[in-house]
C-alpha cells in the first residue's frame, strides 16, 4: 500500500489517510456496532406506540391519558442528546456510547415491570436519556472512521438501523403482544442493549480524530489506526486532522455558533425539527388511528411498522445520491414528497392495500430524509464540535418529536379524523423542504 501524501514530514493527516485506504474489516466492525446501537435505539423509541393499544386496554385508561407517557421518553431524549454531545467532545465518543446503551437498556427493562402510569412515565423519561445520547454519538464516531467518498452512504445506511429497529418493534409486537402482553416488547428492548454494551466495551474503538484533537498521545492514535494500515501508521511520527489549521475555538459552542457555522446550525435544527413532527405523530398514533378506523390490532401494528420499514428501503439510496449529487437538494426532494404522500395516505382509508402501499412510500420519503440529516450534520461540523453539532441538531429536533406526539393526542381529542390529521402534515413537510434548501444556499463551509 502506498503511503498517503498526507504523511508529509512524517505527520500523518488522519482523514487523508482514511480516504486513501480501502475500507478495512476494522472499519466495517465500527459500522456494524454503530448499526446495532441505533437499531436497538429505534426499537426502544417506538415501543410505546406499539404497546399503547394493549396498555390502554390492560390498565383501563383512555388514550389521552397516554399522551404524557408517549412524550416522556422523547423529553428524556432531548436532555440526553443535548448533554451527550459536549461530553463526547470532551471525554470521548466510546465512553458516552457505552454509557448510553447501558442507560436505555436498563431502564427499558425496568419499564416492563411498571404497574401504573406514573411509574412508566418516570422510567420512560430515564430510558430517553440513554436513547438521546446513543444515536448522535454513533453517527459522530462512524463519520470519523469513513472515507469521504463513502461517508454519506455508510452513515445513512447505519442510521437506517434506527428505522429498522422501529419497524422491527412493530413486526415483533404484532406477534408478541397478543401472546405475551405488552411487557414482552419492553423486556426485549432492555435485555438486548445490555448484552450489546458488553460487546462495545471490548470491540468498539475510540475515534482517532478525537484522540488527535484532544492531544491524547501519539501512541494511542497509532494503536487505534494501525488495524487499517499498520505499515503507513508505523512510519508516522505524529498525527493531525485538517481543521486544526482553520478551527481555533476551544469551546464547542463557539465552534458550532461561529460565523461560519451559525446559520447552518439553525437551519439544520429547523429541518430536523419539522421532520420529526411528521415521524412521531405517525409513529405514536398511526396504529391508534388505524384501530379507530376499524382495522384489527395486528393490521394496525403491521401498517405502522411499514411506515418505519420504508425508511430502511430508502436510506441507502439517499446516502448514495448524497455522495454524488447536491445533498441538500436530495434531502429537500424527499421531504417534499413526504408531504405529498402523507396527504395521499389520508385519502386512502377505504382501501387497505392502497393504504399500506402509501404508508410504505411515505415512510420511504420522510424517514429516508431524516436518516440523511445526521450525515449532513456530521459532514458540516469540524472534529472539535462534531459530536455537539450532531447531538444538538438531534436534541433540538426532539422538540419536534414531542410536538408530533402531543399533536396527535390533541387533534384526536378535538375530534379530528384520520384524513384531517394526515393532511395537516403537509405543513411541516413544506417547512423542512424550505429549510434544508436554504441551508444549501447559505452555508459557506462543509467541514470534514
Amino acid at each position: 500500500m502506498n503511503q498517503p501524501q498526507s504523511a508529509v514530514g512524517n505527520c500523518l493527516d488522519v482523514q487523508t489517510f482514511i480516504n486513501a485506504q480501502p475500507i478495512s474489516r476494522y472499519q466495517w466492525r465500527v459500522v456494524i456496532l454503530c448499526f446495532l446501537i441505533v437499531f436497538l435505539d429505534g426499537l426502544d423509541t417506538a415501543a410505546m406506540g406499539f404497546i399503547a393499544p394493549a396498555l390502554s386496554q390492560d390498565w383501563g385508561i383512555d388514550r389521552a391519558s397516554l399522551g404524557p407517557v408517549m412524550s416522556a421518553a422523547l423529553i428524556g431524549m432531548v436532555f440526553g442528546a443535548l448533554g451527550s454531545g459536549p461530553l463526547a467532545d470532551r471525554f470521548g465518543r466510546k465512553v458516552v456510547l457505552v454509557g448510553a446503551v447501558i442507560l436505555f437498556g436498563g431502564f427499558s427493562l425496568a419499564s416492563a415491570y411498571s404497574t401504573n402510569v406514573e411509574q412508566l412515565l418516570v422510567l420512560r423519561f430515564l430510558t430517553g436519556l440513554g436513547l438521546g445520547a446513543g444515536m448522535p454519538n454513533a453517527t459522530t464516531l462512524l463519520s470519523e472512521y469513513t472515507p469521504e467518498r463513502k461517508k454519506s452512504l455508510l452513515v445513512t445506511s447505519m442510521f437506517c438501523g434506527f428505522n429498522l429497529g422501529m419497524a422491527g418493534g412493530g413486526f415483533i409486537s404484532a406477534k408478541l403482544i397478543p401472546a405475551f402482553g405488552w411487557h414482552a416488547l419492553l423486556m426485549i428492548g432492555g435485555i438486548l442493549p445490555l448484552i450489546l454494551a458488553v460487546v462495545l466495551l471490548f470491540w468498539l474503538p475510540e475515534s482517532a480524530r478525537y484522540l488527535v484533537v484532544r492531544n491524547r498521545g501519539t501512541d494511542k492514535v497509532r494503536k487505534t489506526l494501525a488495524p487499517i494500515d499498520p505499515v503507513t501508521v508505523a512510519q508516522a511520527a505524529s498525527f493531525s486532522v485538517p481543521e486544526q489549521k482553520t478551527v481555533k475555538a476551544r469551546n464547542v459552542f463557539a465552534v458550532i455558533f461561529s460565523g461560519t457555522y451559525s446559520t447552518g446550525t439553525l437551519l439544520l435544527w429547523l429541518t430536523y425539527f419539522m421532520g420529526l413532527v411528521i415521524v412521531y405523530l405517525l409513529t405514536s398514533w398511526l396504529p391508534t388511528l388505524m384501530r379507530d378506523s376499524g382495522a384489527s390490532m395486528e393490521q394496525a401494528a403491521f401498517i405502522g411498522a411499514l411506515f418505519q420499514f420504508g425508511g430502511v428501503l430508502s436510506a441507502v439510496g439517499v446516502g448514495w445520491a448524497m455522495d454524488r449529487f447536491n445533498p441538500h437538494k436530495v434531502i429537500g426532494i424527499f421531504y417534499l414528497l413526504a408531504g405529498v404522500f402523507a396527504y395521499a395516505v389520508g385519502q386512502s382509508l377505504g382501501n387497505i392495500t392502497l393504504l399500506a402501499t402509501l404508508v410504505l412510500v411515505a415512510g420511504m420519503c420522510v424517514n429516508g430524509a431524516q436518516s440523511a440529516m445526521p450525515s449532513l450534520a456530521a459532514r458540516f461540523y469540524p472534529t472539535q464540535g462534531r459530536a455537539t453539532g450532531v447531538s444538538w441538531m438531534l436534541g433540538i429536533g426532539r422538540f419536534g418529536a414531542i410536538l408530533g406526539a402531543w399533536m396527535g393526542a390533541t387533534l384526536l381529542g378535538l375530534g379530528w379524523n384520520f384524513e384531517q390529521v394526515l393532511t395537516a402534515l403537509v405543513i411541516p413537510a413544506g417547512l423542512a423542504t424550505a429549510a434544508v434548501l436554504i441551508k444549501g444556499m447559505v452555508s459557506h463551509a462543509d467541514a470534514t
